[in-house]
């Protein structure tokens, strides 16, 4: 908790850290919506916003999170203060956990943000419950922070971190199905798909936004969502090196 609260206080000092989370998330959205506001949608469907605007907090939250978390933990080291840390007797393991903690809260607001934003100014009609896309944009922020601590565990600069966005975070856009359908893909890439946690969040939303409730399936990856994230930040913290190794 004593690191928890010396991250949450350097937070208070940096407020476009905040802002990144808070505001940008909440004007992308915007933008896209002013985007299909005026497209026409088949007799019978829903326009494309209702369709695109909630798959968002399955993208929005792991993009941020990641480029947020991975560039401020090498601020820390840069800084000399992850290796001062490092020094003392505090665990690997308690100072991820820190900082997965704290970056997860502000994924919960940043999640509360867009769906008030989805479901309440934008008026967007789901037939599932409102707390599942709340919990699958949790859990997406909380993917973004766990492989954001990993990528930072291998990277030297801040430069370094921010061009791993490719490698962890540029192929689950291309693949979860927001532009084309996981089944429509040729054979190797949809079978590469499924097993991306983006995909898997795609897939709950959806089932969100047509069904009244979520089946065994979507609380298959919900669990698998979990235990990404929970095995992400495992490997960070393995990965990081005291500064005496």
């Amino acid at each position: 908790m004593a690191s928890t609260r010396r991250i949450l206080a350097q937070l208070r000092h940096d407020p476009r850290t905040i802002a990144l989370v808070l505001v940008v998330p909440a004007l992308l959205l915007t933008l896209l919506y002013f985007v299909f506001l005026d497209t026409d949608a088949p007799a019978g469907t829903p326009n494309t916003f209702d369709r695109v605007g909630p798959v968002m907090l399955a993208v929005l939250p792991m993009l941020l999170m990641f480029i947020i978390t991975s560039v401020v933990m090498l601020r820390e080291r840069t800084m000399g203060t992850l290796e001062r840390l490092l020094t003392t007797p505090i665990s690997r393991a308690n100072l991820i956990g820190s900082y997965a903690l704290v970056f997860s809260l502000l994924a919960l607001g940043q999640a509360v943000i867009l769906e008030i934003l989805i479901l309440v100014v934008f008026d967007v009609e789901i037939a599932g419950a409102w707390w599942a896309l709340l919990l699958i944009a949790i859990l997406d922020a909380l993917i973004g922070v766990s492989f954001g601590l990993l990528a930072s565990a291998f990277a030297t600069t801040e430069f370094q971190a921010v061009q791993f966005m490719p490698l962890f975070i540029a192929p689950q856009i291309l693949l979860c199905g927001l532009f084309v359908a996981v089944d429509s893909m040729p054979s190797i890439l949809t079978a590469v798909a499924r097993c991306l946690p983006m995909t898997w969040a795609v897939d709950v939303v959806n089932s969100v936004i047509s069904e009244s409730a979520l089946d065994g399936g979507d609380w298959l990856r919900i669990v698998g969502l979990l235990l990404a994230s929970c095995a992400a930040l495992a490997l960070a913290a393995t990965t990081m090196r005291r500064a005496a190794d």
